[in-house]
């Protein structure tokens, strides 16, 4: 393993593995953040690795025995997002049986990981720049600030200058966050990589599980290379982990790789056949199948998040999929 890759690596941490010449710039940008406490803002696609990238960053800064704290905010219904940031106090609202404090308190000290801050709501959105702006924090309910010591990563998958002109995020707050960008890039813009990552996964996969290591195959790993990977590095993992567990034998070779993930290969190509359509109803409806596939994949089949991504209800999402007869991938 490089010098580059173990960097960011140990024995109870994820590694970020890379040594393409995108992620060989993202390593000297976190080890330049890291040394400083300025704010990060990081972007990426679903599934490049935003969360190991501030994970990093803060375990390589003088805040790294502090907590390290995290939110998912497109997880949080908007009703809820204040307090659990905030905090509240007892009675302030139904539901609010104890004093409770905010993740801004929790991470007092360390840092704050507001992860997809782009889907937070602008009324929110006001109250974190406040908070960054003062360096104080009031519960719901509550009367007296409580000073708080953060350092604030965020990471989206949006563009927020996008979000911005459309009025959906506060530009204020955006040169808050964004003191230093990073822009993680997808898979397919570091195939070089790709190599590195089935090795790396390999191993850590069978250590994991105390198996003894298989070998990959160098054409299994040509195959692995030039496949389409639009859940980036986190559908690259799930892959090689039912590669082990599914096929047979020492070695892991094209066959296993064609029998095992072929599936999502064929239906991946579909995309270019859609000319192949005699009707403009029947391409509306192939399209409609890859596109509704490919973004179930890039959000790992997690069907809530699928349709928060694509701004649908879920219930609509789920009528989509029974009429498309659309399944996680299996053996046959």
């Amino acid at each position: 393993m490089s010098p580059v890759t173990t960097l960011f690596g140990s024995d109870d941490q994820p590694y970020i593995v890379g040594d393409s010449s995108r992620m060989r710039e993202i390593h000297t940008i976190i080890s330049k953040a890291s040394a400083w406490d300025a704010n990060v803002c990081i972007e990426g696609e679903n599934g490049t690795g935003k969360e190991l990238v501030a994970r990093a960053i803060h375990r390589l800064s003088t805040r790294a025995n502090k907590p390290f704290v995290e939110v998912n905010c497109a997880a949080i219904p908007s009703e809820l997002i204040e307090s659990e940031l905030f905090g509240h106090m007892k009675g302030s609202f139904t539901g609010a049986i104890a004093d409770r404090a905010g993740k801004f308190e929790q991470a007092d000290g360390g840092t704050l990981f507001l992860d997809e801050i782009g889907d937070m709501s602008l009324t929110a959105q006001a109250k974190v720049l406040r908070v960054l702006q003062d360096g104080v924090v009031t519960r719901i309910g509550g009367a007296k600030p409580i000073k708080v010591d953060v350092r604030v990563l965020s990471a989206t998958n949006k563009n927020l200058e996008e979000e911005i002109a459309a009025g959906r995020f506060r530009e204020d707050l955006y040169y808050r966050l964004n003191v230093v960008p990073l822009h993680i890039p997808p898979l397919r813009e570091r195939r070089e990589d790709i190599p590195l990552l089935a090795s790396h996964f390999v191993r850590t996969l069978s250590e994991r599980e105390g198996v003894p290591p298989r070998v990959l195959d160098p054409a299994a790993v040509d195959v692995l290379a030039n496949m389409d990977w639009p859940g980036n590095v986190r559908e690259l993992r799930n892959t090689l982990e039912r590669l082990l567990i599914l096929s047979s034998g020492p070695r892991i070779g094209v066959t296993d790789v064609e029998r095992l993930a072929g599936r999502r290969v064929a239906d991946s190509a579909s995309l270019g056949s859609l000319l192949e359509c005699k009707t403009f109803e029947e391409f509306k409806h192939a399209a409609e199948r890859a596109f509704l596939l490919a973004k179930l994949r890039e959000f790992d089949w997690n069907v809530s998040e699928t349709a928060r991504g694509l701004d649908m209800p879920r219930s609509n999402l789920y009528k989509k999929i029974e009429r498309y007869g659309l399944t996680r991938e299996t053996v046959s």
